[in-house]
């Protein structure tokens, strides 16, 4: 029985307007995934970035030392390598060179067979007054949730 981990970036939804979203597999170390069992991974300040290869890398991307790793560890925040089809990175690769687009994690899950997954974004940075309506209605649907919950 597996435990289930699903890891969230709630920033970069308020930081950034979501254009499209793909799923992509992680090349990780026997560490590095024990520890993501262990729901010890931050993804909140991440990002992916191409390298000269036209891969996709996710940067800063903190998965803590696995405690009996000993000399095997990994080191926290090194670069590692995301998964996809070509045909998906040429697209993304286009996307972020042309328009300026950037790439952001939007969650890491493991799917039923254990393999690690991360959902990326293809987002643009939100201006503050959206940032501003965005608290707003936030503000206003719990108000109205309050509301209701006294007046029944």
């Amino acid at each position: 029985m597996q435990k289930n981990i699903n890891i969230k970036n709630k920033k970069a939804r308020f930081e950034y307007e979501i254009l499209d979203k793909y799923i992509a597999g992680i090349q990780l170390t026997g560490t590095e995934i024990k520890s993501i069992r262990e729901s010890k991974a931050r993804i909140t300040e991440s990002f992916c970035e191409f390298n000269e290869k036209g891969e996709l890398f996710a940067i800063n991307m903190y998965i803590e030392e696995y405690l009996y790793g000993h000399a095997f560890n990994h080191s926290p925040k090194s670069e590692r390598k995301l998964l996809l089809n070509k045909n998906e990175l040429k697209k993304l690769y286009k996307e972020v060179q042309n328009i300026g687009l950037t790439i952001v994690p939007l969650r890491l899950f493991l799917t039923e067979k254990g393999w690690a997954k991360l959902e990326i974004a293809l987002c643009r940075g939100k201006k503050n007054y959206d940032k501003r309506e965005n608290i707003k209605t936030r503000e206003s649907k719990i108000n109205l949730d309050r509301i209701k919950k006294n007046f029944n």
